[in-house]
């Protein structure tokens, strides 16, 4: 067991280190100190974007609208880590490498697909990418539990797409639920899965080959 806990430490460490950058990130937007305006020089901001401010891509998502905003995304962090933390099992890297790969998916998709969407914070969109890729890891595995992951959150995705989402939601992040970011983010994670597990069994082969 304790080889177990030790051999997730660095990705727990990592989730840590992403929790805190967003909770500072939200204070400094609610406290702006020295005169920074946070959202302003981070936020997802098409125009922005275009102009060559490219880092908001990444940036947007770390960003969030209120506290009960910031709140859920980091719990839905949390809750699909542990959901499948054993993929992850000394595999830190690998994780960093999905998160941020996941980060820059989802700015480039919304930029590129839906660039009537003007404004976007938040950690959702890449969540149902972090979803999606552990149903894939899930199904890899021969668990029939990934199937019906990867089913759910397509029907959650296509049934907010078509009656857009919850009011109530809405209203307690202030904020229009960006459902566009939702239907990136499993995207995201179907191309990430199309990608790195391939080139995961590719390495493996080659290892086992000059082994």
């Amino acid at each position: 067991m304790p080889r177990s806990r030790n051999s997730s430490a660095g990705t727990y460490y990592f989730a840590i280190v992403i929790s805190v950058i967003c909770t500072v990130l939200f204070v400094s937007t609610m406290t702006p100190m020295a005169n920074i305006n946070i959202d302003a020089l981070l936020s997802y901001r098409y125009d922005n974007i275009a102009a060559g401010e490219l880092w908001r891509i990444a940036t947007g998502n770390l960003l969030h609208t209120n506290l009960w905003h910031l709140l859920m995304n980091l719990a839905g962090f949390w809750v699909i880590l542990f959901l499948h933390e054993m993929h992850y099992k000394g595999h830190a890297s690998k994780f960093m490498g999905l998160f941020f790969s996941l980060c820059i998916l989802e700015g480039l998709g919304l930029y590129f697909f839906y660039p009537e969407l003007k404004g976007y914070v938040g950690l959702s969109g890449l969540l149902h990418g972090l979803f999606t890729f552990g149903a894939l890891l899930d199904i890899r595995k021969g668990y029939i539990s990934g199937y019906l992951l990867l089913v759910g959150v397509c029907l959650k995705v296509a049934y907010e797409m078509y009656f857009g989402a919850s009011e109530s939601v809405s209203s307690l992040i202030n904020a229009r639920v960006a459902t566009e970011s939702h239907f990136i983010g499993v995207l995201s994670g179907l191309l990430c899965g199309l990608v790195w597990l391939p080139l995961i069994r590719f390495f493996k082969h080659q290892k086992l080959v000059s082994g």
